[in-house]
């Protein structure tokens, strides 16, 4: 194995959607928890590499991509965005779905048509990310780099801190984020909130 991490290319786009379905349930495969295999990366992955992919980093095995962290330097200016050149397709393509509807892809439909919404608890932690690992690369310190080189971008951009969500199931993720240098922000029903000052 030969893990390098690479600037995102235009090309990586498939396999970006694909690796956010295959971590998107709690970092475990959700591709039997959605109808549509694309919703996930809709939301959480595909806008931020198309908006902002300077903050766009690939890890690859032998050349193939099997993770990524993105993110954005600006959370309200990242939500406008979306709301401007993003979600409004979206929501032409996927109806709100009826209140009754309770299955995984409502909720993320229900999300793309509430747009990204910046928590009063975060703001002042402006920049955020996500990253996700196939589990190939978890393990080999390649999330660890991907954050450096995250955090160092963001600098460049003089950011002044960052936050991220994860859910309270995923407690390898919780454990890596507090291991990295993140602190907790505040914790939700579901989540928690880490922030991380620059």
């Amino acid at each position: 194995m030969s893990f390098t991490i690479r600037n995102f290319h235009p090309s990586d786009m498939s396999m970006i959607y694909k690796i956010c379905l295959l971590t998107g349930d709690s970092g475990k495969d959700a591709t039997d928890l959605y109808s549509d295999p694309e919703l996930l990366g809709h939301y959480y992955a595909a806008p931020y590499a198309i908006f902002e992919p300077e903050l766009c980093f690939i890890v690859t095995n032998d050349g193939k991509p099997c993770g990524y962290i993105l993110g954005t330097k600006d959370s309200d200016g990242f939500a406008e965005n979306c709301e401007k050149k993003w979600f409004p397709e979206l929501r032409n393509r996927y109806k709100l779905p009826d209140e009754n509807d309770t299955s995984r892809d409502a909720a993320i439909i229900r999300k793309i048509h509430e747009g990204q919404l910046v928590k009063h608890e975060v703001k002042n932690y402006p920049a955020h990310l996500h990253i996700d690992l196939l589990p190939e690369t978890q393990g080999q310190g390649m999330g660890r780099k991907l954050i450096e080189v995250f955090v160092n971008k963001l600098k460049e951009f003089n950011a002044s801190a960052l936050h991220l969500e994860v859910g309270k199931r995923n407690e390898g993720a919780i454990k890596f984020y507090e291991k990295v240098g993140f602190h907790e922000i505040c914790e939700y029903e579901y989540s928690i909130a880490f922030g991380m000052k620059l």
